[in-house]
């Protein structure tokens, strides 16, 4: 009997994933929470909103906004909302079989509420033991998905034989799929990534060049790598692309969301006014409270993190800052 999958999310990734999917099976049910984008895919097989470039084969996805019909008629599912909106998509919510399924998560951000990774947050609610949660990860853009541009992705999970099944599901003529075993390690990496591509952006906006960008990401990869070491100490080699690639392709691209609203802050625009202005959330702006809540247990090193959280909610100038943040870099 032929997997069906599950995707709850209506924006870039959720597309890009249902797009995805749909390559290789039949039964994609989609949960989107706007019962107008719903008619509005089936009336014109396509995202009213996100990617919108990209054409669905109604055949094979099966959009509605019933999250529990889509839940029960899936046998693996793939969570792709945003981090911030996580816990009000599923508060109060209950399933029953629910902790039965399959669950792969592609948010890229901490649960703000619980200050923890989705694959816990996952755990915790809905008591989905951590061998049947994975994690899809980089370094990859929704956007060149929908352009069929050649990308890589992650899929990491405790059991590697879920791992692959996810892959083999993802994979297609523009999409190369790897494996990994690390869920903790892979999951605040591309969390962290986000914090640093932000500083990253700030740094662009105050114009800072490429040499000093160089040094930034290269002491971020080693900041990350501290942090992941002291919350899960396993064997991982963070120059491979779930982390260096992930970060890399976050902090440089200009497809980066999190990039861009950093640079909006580099160049004086407020936390409230450069979010006004994008259209989509910036994962690092709540991503980097809950690192620094976090980090008081584990007290790692973190001067980049540290760095972008006194500008954006301590409120200090990214000049001073930034500053500050060059003399702690090598």
């Amino acid at each position: 009997m032929e997997t069906k999958y599950g995707v709850i999310g209506s924006g870039s990734w959720a597309t890009a994933i249902a797009k995805m999917l749909s390559n290789n099976s039949e039964h994609v049910n989609w949960w989107i929470r706007s019962e107008e984008s719903v008619d509005h895919l089936k009336k014109f097989k396509h995202n009213d909103r996100y990617l919108q470039s990209v054409e669905f084969d109604l055949n094979r996805i099966h959009p509605n906004s019933d999250l529990k019909y889509v839940i029960e008629n899936s046998d693996v599912l793939v969570v792709a909302v945003p981090s911030a909106f996580v816990f009000k998509t599923f508060d109060g919510f209950t399933c029953p079989g629910i902790e039965n399924k399959i669950l792969f998560s592609a948010i890229k951000g901490i649960v703000p509420e619980y200050h923890s990774i989705p694959a816990r947050f996952f755990h915790k609610e809905f008591g989905i033991p951590y061998e049947r949660i994975g994690i899809i990860s980089g370094p990859c853009h929704a956007e060149e998905i929908a352009l069929e541009r050649l990308s890589y992705l992650t899929l990491a999970c405790q059991d590697l034989d879920i791992a692959q099944n996810m892959a083999d599901a993802l994979s297609c003529r523009y999409v190369k799929t790897s494996t990994s075993d690390d869920i903790i390690g892979t999951e605040i990496s591309a969390v962290m990534k986000n914090i640093m591509a932000i500083a990253s952006g700030i740094c662009h906006g105050l114009g800072y060049g490429d040499n000093f960008q160089a040094v930034l990401i290269s002491n971020a990869i080693r900041e990350i790598e501290r942090f992941v070491d002291v919350v899960n100490p396993v064997h991982r080699d963070v120059k491979s692309s779930a982390y260096l690639g992930d970060l890399l392709v976050t902090a440089y691209s200009n497809f980066s969301r999190n990039r861009t609203f950093g640079m909006m802050i580099g160049k004086g625009y407020s936390v409230k006014a450069a979010q006004l202005e994008m259209s989509m959330v910036a994962e690092g702006y709540y991503a980097v409270n809950s690192i620094i809540e976090m980090n008081k247990k584990y007290e790692a090193d973190l001067p980049i993190t540290q760095a972008v959280h006194r500008i954006l909610y301590d409120k200090i100038s990214p000049i001073i800052e930034i500053n500050l943040l060059k003399d702690a870099l090598n």
